[in-house]
């Protein structure tokens, strides 16, 4: 399904585009606004997310808020890996606290799929999460915002 206004930019992807788009998503994801970030997606998107199986905005929307109310200080890093017409994948990291205060680095890849009006029909997202100490952690910005144009990305932190 699509929606009526189109999100640029739409496929076909150039690189330039392919990298636009994943730092669109790397910024809205980091605004932690469930609503808003699941706007970006069909109405029937369909997700796996680790071995969780979503389908909808609304499925999409109720993962983030739960995903953010127990991620503290969430801080994501997103990065271009390949890119196709309308396809492209990502890999990132993110670093976050639990309740008990335990910072942790999670690290994925993110295979995405476009309509033609530029919204995400599919995400398979394959992560893996280790705990980190409070002295390990990279992502020193401010905790609700995109990154700084300045903060280093994925590579240049040697992630």
């Amino acid at each position: 399904m699509t929606t009526n206004t189109p999100r640029q930019p739409v496929p076909p992807f150039s690189y330039d585009d392919a990298v636009q788009k994943v730092r669109m998503a790397e910024n809205a994801w980091n605004s932690r606004d469930p609503a808003k970030v699941a706007l970006a997606y069909t109405p029937d998107t369909q997700w796996r997310n680790r071995s969780e199986f979503l389908n909808g905005r609304d499925e999409v929307e109720a993962f983030l808020t739960a995903k953010w109310a127990s991620e503290a200080d969430y801080r994501l890093i997103k990065e271009i890996w390949a890119y196709g017409e309308d396809r492209i994948a990502v890999r990132f990291c993110y670093e976050y606290q639990n309740d008990a205060g335990q910072w942790f680095r999670a690290h994925g890849n993110e295979n995405w799929a476009f309509d033609a009006a530029g919204y995400m029909a599919q995400r398979h997202a394959s992560i893996n999460g280790v705990p980190i100490s409070e002295s390990d952690r990279l992502f020193h910005w401010p905790s609700l915002g995109p990154r700084p144009d300045d903060h280093p990305g994925l590579t240049a932190l040697g992630l």
